[in-house]
């Protein structure tokens, strides 16, 4: 896999944000190792705080965020005729050096098109997303997340993409989440995959093989407790709220009749709670048990904090998404470790996936039919290809084709035996934040019974809002 370049690993802060507008002081950001073709037409810049604040550290600015990347077109005197902007929530050095291959190879093929990418990290991401949509200020191309898609969907924010000549050539997998009523509003880049990461030494260490069933799991937990040892790093958003949902979801995605399941469990904000009810007992088991540190994990950032902590290779295992392995092997070079489905049922793991990095096109854009075509662009093959590998994941096109990280292997062998697909457009309910606040609960003391309540009120009022 690629790693990244010369810019240091960015921790987490949402603080200070870096103004795109008006910086003396630039980083910049090296091209993707192996990229086809030269800065020809115009020379693009990454504005990073931490960029700035090691290459320029005695002029440090006051505030400066590190959990902000900014690709813009440094030739502000090229004359064009569309100057478009692109809004995301990856903001992660070796995602930005991606983005920028892609829009440079873009622009080359359209002299007159300007675009600039802004990334910032998730949680403030979709904060200034609503309110930039709302204001009549958004931009042109922007990545969206299920639950935002459902409310902007409503507000009448988001383009019909369906006449994209990309489109056939998605696999089924990702058709089947993207049309909704005969309309495709976003196009997916990648195909996410959540998993178990293991610590093979420290599993070797002590005898124990990657565990494939809950049993199996608890037993392994339970050795590393018996030595003293937390055995399971998890963050406070996407690690056990993934897990419920692997839990929860395994008998409906293993149905044969999979969409009228679903359909009915999006229409009923009670019935969606009681099926996801193991998946939080499960959670609750982890909790209680003491297999995570619930407080650490509270306070724990996803794909930030939790990869901090299992890199120092003391703990057995994390949950986490596929794309993280690509920052765990810059991170700590030498751990061995593999990423395996969920543990969480009595006779077989369970994979989950989940069409991921979702690009939209704004419906009010002044430059609706320029964003469209680089929206096609982007999921053209030779862009999908390339950035869904440098997020580890896999491809949302017919094939879906596996990322080349061996670390990630059992994966790619469970997602070519099926898998449960996680929360997906087909569920018209926000169940990915509600989901996220009852786990939120757990982890502060919540029984299984107050987060099924809880849970089911958050989707009741999702429901009201639609």
């Amino acid at each position: 896999m690629a790693k990244d370049g010369d810019l240091a690993h960015i921790p987490s802060n949402d603080q200070g944000i870096l103004a795109s507008q008006g910086a003396s002081l630039r980083a910049e950001v090296p091209a993707a190792a192996g990229s086809a073709s030269p800065l020809t037409r115009r020379r693009f810049l990454a504005i990073s705080a931490i960029g700035l604040a090691t290459a320029f550290a005695p002029f440090a600015l006051p505030g400066c965020s590190t959990s902000k990347n900014i690709v813009v077109d440094a030739a502000d005197d090229v004359e064009v005729d569309t100057r478009l902007t692109f809004f995301g929530f990856k903001y992660e050095s070796i995602n930005v050096m991606t983005i920028e291959d892609i829009l440079r190879d873009y622009m080359d093929c359209h002299p007159n098109v300007s675009v600039s990418y802004e990334g910032i990290k998730s949680r403030p991401y979709y904060e200034a997303l609503v309110k930039r949509l709302d204001s009549g200020t958004g931009d042109d191309v922007f990545m969206i997340d299920h639950d935002t898609a459902l409310s902007f969907e409503k507000k009448g924010y988001l383009a019909d993409l369906a006449d994209l000549p990309s489109i056939p050539a998605f696999s089924k997998l990702a058709l089947d989440q993207m049309e909704a009523e005969g309309a495709i509003l976003y196009v997916p880049t990648s195909v996410s995959a959540f998993g178990l990461y293991c610590n093979t030494d420290l599993l070797a260490a002590h005898g124990i093989e990657a565990p494939r069933t809950l049993a199996e799991f608890e037993r392994a937990c339970d050795a590393f407790l018996a030595d003293g040892v937390t055995p399971l790093v998890a963050n406070n958003d996407i690690s056990l709220k993934t897990l419920a949902i692997a839990r929860g979801m395994a008998e409906v995605y293993a149905a044969d009749n999979v969409r009228e399941r679903v359909a009915a469990l999006s229409a009923d904000p009670d019935a969606l709670a009681a099926q996801l009810r193991p998946g939080l007992e499960l959670v609750e088991r982890i909790v209680e048990r003491g297999y995570v540190d619930a407080g650490t994990a509270l306070e724990t950032e996803k794909t930030s904090d939790d990869l901090d902590q299992f890199a120092t290779g003391r703990y057995p295992f994390m949950l986490t998404g596929a794309w993280a392995s690509v920052r765990v092997h810059d991170m700590a070079p030498d751990l061995a470790y593999e990423v395996h489905p969920y543990p969480v049922l009595e006779d077989r793991p369970v994979l989950v996936v989940n069409v991921d990095t979702r690009v939209s096109v704004n419906a009010n854009s002044a430059h609706l039919e320029e964003a469209k075509e680089f929206a096609a662009f982007l999921t053209q093959p030779s862009a999908i290809e390339r950035f869904a590998n440098s997020q580890c994941s896999f491809s949302p096109l017919e094939g879906n084709a596996a990322p080349d990280d061996a670390s990630l292997l059992p994966l790619s062998g469970a997602f070519a035996a099926g898998a449960v697909v996680g929360a997906d457009d087909n569920i018209l309910l926000p169940v990915w934040g509600a989901l996220r606040e009852s786990v939120v609960s757990l982890l502060g003391g919540a029984t299984a019974d107050q987060a099924e309540n809880q849970l089911r009120d958050l989707l009741a009022e999702g429901e009201d809002a639609s």
